[in-house]
């Protein structure tokens, strides 16, 4: 398969490229955060304001966009002299950040600084923030990240983050956006503690009972993935599966809650390509 180079492993760039492409028309209206416009051009001035603003994220995200409509037309000098600042937000207290950062460091894939920033954000503790260094990963075309692109075609456990009642807030296959209130838990008799989501998804099952007491770390409920996800997924998997991932590609390749025609579609190309790559590894 002239797609791929002759290790029979890894993808050529014009596929990275189009991956890139995609991650960029897709992924970054998925982590902005909802309802927020930065139309308005910073001066270099107040980008260096913006990016050292840890006690204002939004002011921080505003400079992140700017960088990447900069980033979009190629990694030029003027987007490079602030890699330093994005280097240094891959730390920052907000995972919203940290998100945007694992993204924007994936649309330039000859940096090796980004490159490591991405290979510690994919254990990051946020699931978002690990899955879109996971994506950004595979323009470098490193596998570090596989195990979680194979996280984001599953479902997602929620964990009680406090003990107390628990009172669920939606009902199941009710759509949720990060940031989502999926539920309360009163923790004491002036304590209301909220539990959002993490992640976009569908409500699922509940794993506790509602109005009943529940532990820390219990887990409370399952969140079906989103389709974004799983497409994005898929699509990496097409460039970096293995054998070992078909058995969760091809859940997709049918009819899948919540999933339009596009995501099987995407499934039997995901399919094709990890089997192709296997007929060209055992033939060397």
């Amino acid at each position: 398969m002239d797609e791929y180079r002759s290790n029979g492993r890894r993808p050529v760039s014009r596929l990275l490229l189009l991956y890139g492409v995609a991650i960029l028309m897709l992924l970054v209206p998925f982590l902005f955060w909802h309802g927020t416009w930065f139309g308005r051009t910073l001066s270099n001035k107040e980008m260096e304001e913006y990016l050292s603003s840890e006690s204002n994220p939004r002011k921080t995200q505003h400079a992140l966009v700017q960088i990447s409509e900069r980033l979009a037309k190629g990694p030029t000098g003027d987007a490079k002299r602030w890699y330093p600042a994005i280097e240094r937000l891959a730390t920052h207290s907000a995972p919203e950040i940290r998100a945007i950062v694992a993204w924007l460091m994936g649309q330039d894939n000859k940096s090796e600084e980004f490159h490591r920033g991405l290979s510690v954000l994919v254990q990051d503790s946020d699931p978002l923030v690990r899955r879109n260094a996971a994506l950004a990963l595979v323009r470098f075309e490193d596998i570090k990240g596989k195990t979680e692109l194979s996280a984001m075609l599953h479902p997602y456990k929620i964990r009680a983050p406090r003990g107390g009642t628990l009172a669920f807030r939606l009902k199941e296959d009710d759509s949720v956006n990060p940031g989502t209130l999926l539920a309360r838990i009163q923790v004491g008799e002036r304590e209301l503690y909220e539990v959002r989501s993490p992640l976009p998804g569908f409500f699922g099952t509940r794993l506790a009972e509602e109005g009943k007491r529940i532990a820390v770390g219990e887990e409370i409920l399952v969140l079906s993935p989103a389709e974004e996800q799983v497409w994005e997924a898929l699509r990496a998997l097409y460039l970096v599966g293995q054998a070992e991932d078909l058995p969760d590609v091809e859940r997709f390749a049918g009819r899948a809650p919540h999933m339009s025609d596009r995501i099987r579609q995407q499934a039997l190309q995901t399919i094709n390509a990890i089997k192709q790559r296997g007929v060209t590894s055992a033939g060397k």
